[in-house]
């Protein structure tokens, strides 16, 4: 799919898509609870759509009532010995301990950048909870036999949260006795809150000090009971709609929690930092451009932040420097290399300098073929940079949004950006 973007300001209102993070999550909370979970406001990109069909191979049955999802589980019992994550690394990161849980041989698998990113991690930890695993050199597809027994491990936090969301919730799930995880060098703190906050919500008792030593409970029984769960907006998205706003727009965004512990939240930080005009509610998000200074900004714990902070740099007085760059190599596309090339078709200038990336503002930005790179973010933020431009900017595999935001496009039309599909 191409899209080209003609240079144009975004204006106007729009109500923020169903966290993925929040949504993944809750599917998985939902299969790992003995009852009826009731999804509100349920997720539809590709990352969801993902996480629904590995729920209901293992066990799992998903009814859509239209603005919700009814889930009714007995549990982690597979009907299928394949588990097809997609593009999701959170999804391969939690499911694959949860569906360890069950004796039965699965064989998980993913498609596009996964079968590239490294899976080490399960062959190093899985064998010391008595599943047997096998994998191709640490990559996709793994097989694995369990069934997992918790037991107290120290993990390495480093490469990504989502490899101790997968441990803890399925240790949340069937501890019989206290048990401790371990958590070296732990990344993006953010996202742990939001798993630890949803696994209490269905009963877990779960601790944690500094982030470094989580101790689990036995649950709290709550078999045969019906849990609702609100899916709340997502920042991530909205963090482009905001960044369009501040580069030269007016862009009111709603549906998002001001006390959201996804990570992404910080992306107020960074446009508050870089002088953005910001109007903060209960329930919207006001940004209008102009007067924008450089910024610095640490984005290790939110690295899906440097897509549209890069787009907002270019676009400020100054020098603006953002760290964490480290973060970068394992996502849908290497995005530090990404973005400099991408961007840099247009005009934009990153410098990396170790784990920084050294942006210069006030970019003279002009019309280009850009490629997204199978990357559903480098997509969005091509299509904000290209608002600024002096010529229309085309985006190849502009298609790529749909693992996260798959009403991208409608959503920047609604705003009054010029998009043309070919």
């Amino acid at each position: 799919m191409t899209i080209t973007i003609i240079p144009s300001r975004a204006s106007g209102q729009q109500r923020i898509p169903a966290s993925k993070s929040a949504m993944q999550r809750a599917c998985a909370a939902a299969l790992l609870h003995t009852g009826t979970t009731i999804i509100h406001n349920p997720g539809h990109c590709n990352d969801d759509l993902a996480a629904l069909s590995v729920i209901q191979h293992l066990g799992a049955t998903v009814q859509n009532n239209g603005q919700s999802l009814v889930i009714a589980s007995k549990g982690v019992v597979p009907v299928s010995n394949q588990l097809d994550c997609g593009e999701s690394g959170l999804g391969i990161r939690m499911f694959t301990p949860i569906a360890a849980l069950s004796t039965t041989p699965l064989t998980i698998t993913g498609s596009g950048s996964l079968v590239t990113r490294p899976m080490h991690f399960f062959n190093d930890i899985l064998p010391q909870l008595g599943v047997q695993v096998a994998s191709t050199n640490g990559y996709l597809p793994i097989s694995i036999t369990g069934p997992l027994q918790p037991a107290a491990i120290s993990i390495d936090g480093s490469l990504s949260s989502q490899f101790l969301t997968g441990l803890l919730m399925a240790f949340g799930a069937v501890v019989t006795r206290p048990v401790t995880i371990t958590a070296h060098h732990l990344k993006s703190r953010p996202y742990i809150d939001l798993t630890l906050g949803l696994m209490r919500h269905f009963g877990a008792q779960v601790t944690h000090e500094d982030y470094a030593r989580f101790t689990l409970l036995p649950r709290t029984d709550l078999r045969h009971t019906t849990i609702p769960y609100t899916v709340e907006g997502d920042w991530s998205s909205a963090s482009f709609l905001l960044v369009a706003g501040a580069v030269g727009g007016d862009v009111t965004v709603e549906g998002l929690r001001l006390d959201s512990a996804q990570a992404d939240k910080a992306v107020l930080t960074a446009l508050e930092a870089a002088s953005a005009k910001l109007s903060i509610t209960d329930t919207h998000i006001r940004v209008t451009g102009g007067g924008l200074t450089a910024f610095q900004f640490d984005a290790t714990d939110c690295p899906d932040l440097f897509p549209p902070l890069a787009v907002l740099a270019a676009q400020c007085e100054g020098t603006s420097v953002i760290s964490g760059v480290g973060r970068l190599a394992h996502k849908e596309s290497n995005r530090a290399i990404t973005l400099q090339e991408e961007l840099g078709k247009m005009g934009i200038r990153i410098d990396l300098q170790g784990d920084l990336m050294v942006i210069p503002g006030k970019a003279v930005l002009h019309g280009a073929v850009v490629q997204s790179r199978h990357d559903h973010r480098i997509a969005m933020a091509c299509a904000i940079a290209a608002l600024g431009a002096d010529a229309p900017v085309t985006i190849e595999g502009a298609e790529a949004v749909g693992k996260s935001y798959p009403d991208f496009w409608t959503h920047c039309k609604a705003l009054g950006i010029a998009v043309r599909e070919a």
